[in-house]
C-alpha cells in the first residue's frame, strides 16, 4: 500500500506553486524581506569576484539564484584553494561572502520561494508578454503589408486620372499651364473647321427650311439664320454678323486678370465712384392726366426747376401735342432687324471700327455661340422627329398630304435622314466638348488657368502623398520584422529559463516527499 502511494505524482499549478508551498510550512510568509537581504549581499558580493570564464558566464545577462550561488561557491574553492588553512575553513572574504549568502537561501527554505516566484513570473507574465508583443508584430506586418498595396493601388489610379484628364484636355500633363496657353492658339483654327464642317449641313438646313415653309408655312429665311451664315460665311466677326459689312478695324475687349466685383455700395465707389444722383422721395406730378397744381408738365417750369429739354418731331410735323416743353434735342429710333443683336455697349462706329464683342468672331462671343449651338440643336430635334415619322408605317393620309410638298422633302428616306442626324450631332458634340468648354472658359478667364492647373496638378500632389505613405508603411513593416526577429532569441531563453527553473523545482520537490514524482502545470514548452 505504501508503494502504490509513492507511485502517485504530485501534480501542482503553476500559478499556485507559491501558495501551495506556504500553505505546507516548505516556506515562510516573510520570505520576500528575506529575498531583499539577499540581493543585496549578492549586489555587494559580485564587485569582487575572480576572473573565471564559467563565474562571467554566470553573471552575464541572467538572474542569480540559489543554483547559482552553489555552482559559484564550487567554483570558488578552486580559485580560492591557496586561502584554505589547516582546519579545512577558507579565510578568503570572497568565499566567505557567497557561502553567507548559500546559507540565507537555505534558511526557511527561502530559495524555493524566489525560484517559484521566479518560474510564476515567467510563465504568467513575461513569456505571454512576448508572444503578445511578437504577435502585434506580425500583425503590424499584414496591415502594412495591405496599406502599402492599398496606396500603391491609391497613387496608380490618381496618376490614371492625372492623365486620362489631360488626355480630355488634349495635353500630355509634362508642363500642365504652359500646354493649357498654348491650346488657345489652337482655338482660332478649330473654330474655322467647325465653321467649315458646317457647311456640310446645308442640305440637311434646307431639308428643315422647306418642311418649315411646306408645313407651317412659315418664312424660310427666318429659319436658322446663324448656322446660314456661317455656312456661307464662315466664321466671321458678330460685327458683320450684325450689320453685313465688314469692320475696318477690331478692337476685341480686355478682359482683367480679376473682375472687380460691384456687389457692394464700398466696391463701386473703389470701382469708379458711381453717383446715381440725389432722388427724393417725392412723388412727380402726373403729367399724364393733368393732375397738380397748374396742371404741370415735365418739360415745365413747375415740375421741381427740371428742364427735361425733349421735343418729339416727325416727318417734319410738330408731334408734341399737349406738350408746353421745346427744345433743340429729338429721339431718333433705330430699327433693328429680326434675328440681330443689338448690345448697345458693343456698337461699332461710324468709321465701320468694331468694338468689345463686335470684334469677337460668332464662334468666340458667348451669346452667337450659345444661339448657334441652339440652332445646331434645333436642326438636330427636327431631324429626330423626322425620322421618326419616316419609322413609322406611311397611311393613306399622310401620302396625300405629301402629294404636293417639294422633291427635297418626298425624296428624303431614312437612310438618309440618319446620316443627316449623325453629322448634326458630331458637330454639336465637337463645339460641346470638354476640350473646347475648357478652350472658352481659358478664353474668357485667364485666372480660370490657375485654377484648372491646380485642379490638375492635385491629382499629382495626392499620389504623391499616397506614394509616401506607401513608403511609410514599407518602412513599418520592415521595422516591425526587425523588432520580432529581435524578441525571438529573448523568447527563447525565458522559455529555456522556465523549463530550467521547473526541473529545479520539481527535483527539489521531490527529494521532500520520497523521490515522488512532481509535475508542474502550465509551464510553457
Amino acid at each position: 500500500m505504501e508503494d502504490q502511494y509513492k507511485n502517485i505524482p504530485i501534480d501542482i499549478h503553476t500559478s499556485k506553486l507559491l501558495d501551495w508551498l506556504v500553505d505546507r510550512r516548505h516556506c515562510g510568509l516573510r520570505w520576500q524581506g528575506a529575498v531583499g537581504a539577499i540581493r543585496e549581499r549578492i549586489a555587494a558580493a559580485m564587485r569582487d569576484m575572480p576572473e573565471h570564464p564559467d563565474i562571467r558566464s554566470l553573471l552575464s545577462g541572467t538572474h542569480i539564484q540559489y543554483f547559482h550561488c552553489l555552482r559559484i561557491v564550487e567554483i570558488l574553492r578552486s580559485t580560492e584553494a591557496s586561502s584554505k588553512n589547516i582546519f579545512g575553513r577558507y579565510s578568503s572574504q570572497r568565499m566567505k561572502d557567497w557561502q553567507d549568502i548559500v546559507s540565507m537561501y537555505e534558511k526557511d527554505n527561502v530559495y524555493l520561494a524566489e525560484l517559484a516566484n521566479l518560474l510564476a513570473r515567467s510563465v504568467l507574465y513575461e513569456a505571454p508578454a512576448l508572444r503578445r508583443q511578437m504577435a502585434k508584430c506580425a500583425t503590424t506586418q499584414q496591415e502594412m503589408s495591405r496599406r502599402e498595396a492599398e496606396c500603391a493601388n491609391a497613387a496608380a489610379e490618381l496618376r490614371e486620372g492625372f492623365y486620362v484628364a489631360c488626355r480630355q484636355h488634349g495635353i500630355s500633363g509634362d508642363s500642365v499651364r504652359d500646354e493649357l496657353l498654348a491650346l488657345l492658339r489652337e482655338l482660332p483654327g478649330t473654330l474655322s473647321e467647325v465653321a467649315s464642317a458646317s457647311a456640310q449641313l446645308a442640305q440637311h438646313v434646307a431639308l428643315y427650311q422647306a418642311c418649315v415653309e411646306f408645313v407651317c408655312e412659315g418664312d424660310r429665311d427666318k429659319v436658322l439664320p446663324l448656322l446660314r451664315h456661317v455656312q456661307h460665311k464662315g466664321n466671321t466677326t458678330v460685327h458683320e454678323w450684325r450689320t453685313g459689312k465688314l469692320p475696318s478695324s477690331l478692337h476685341p475687349p480686355t478682359i482683367p486678370a480679376d473682375k472687380a466685383d460691384l456687389s457692394s455700395p464700398a466696391k463701386q465707389e473703389e470701382a469708379g465712384g458711381i453717383d446715381f444722383g440725389d432722388f427724393t422721395a417725392e412723388t412727380p406730378v402726373d403729367a399724364r392726366n393733368g393732375e397738380g397744381e397748374g396742371d404741370a408738365q415735365p418739360g415745365g417750369e413747375e415740375a421741381e426747376g427740371i428742364d427735361w429739354e425733349i421735343s418729339l418731331e416727325g416727318g417734319g410735323e410738330d408731334a408734341g401735342a399737349g406738350g408746353d416743353g421745346g427744345g433743340d434735342g429729338a429721339w431718333t429710333i433705330e430699327v433693328v432687324d429680326a434675328g440681330k443683336e443689338c448690345d448697345p455697349g458693343s456698337q461699332a462706329d461710324g468709321a465701320g471700327e468694331a468694338h468689345g464683342t463686335d470684334a469677337l468672331t460668332v464662334l468666340e462671343n458667348l451669346e452667337t455661340r450659345n444661339q448657334f449651338i441652339d440652332e445646331l440643336m434645333e436642326l438636330e430635334a427636327f431631324l429626330v422627329q423626322r425620322l421618326a415619322e419616316l419609322s413609322e408605317e406611311a397611311d393613306v393620309l399622310s401620302i396625300n398630304q405629301f402629294e404636293a410638298a417639294p422633291l427635297v422633302l418626298q425624296e428624303q428616306s431614312r437612310r438618309d435622314v440618319e446620316v443627316a442626324l449623325g453629322e448634326t450631332r458630331a458637330l454639336t458634340q465637337r463645339l460641346t466638348s470638354l476640350k473646347m468648354r475648357q478652350l472658352f472658359m481659358i478664353h474668357a478667364s485667364p485666372r480660370y488657368v490657375d485654377r484648372l492647373t491646380t485642379t490638375l496638378n492635385q491629382k499629382l500632389r495626392q499620389a504623391e502623398a499616397a506614394l509616401r505613405k506607401r513608403d511609410a508603411a514599407v518602412q513599418r513593416q520592415r521595422e516591425a520584422l526587425q523588432e520580432q526577429v529581435a524578441l525571438q532569441p529573448s523568447l527563447d531563453a525565458l522559455l529555456a529559463r522556465s523549463r530550467e527553473l521547473q526541473a529545479l523545482i520539481e527535483g527539489d520537490i521531490s527529494k521532500r516527499y520520497h523521490n515522488r514524482r512532481v509535475n508542474l502545470m502550465g509551464v510553457a514548452v
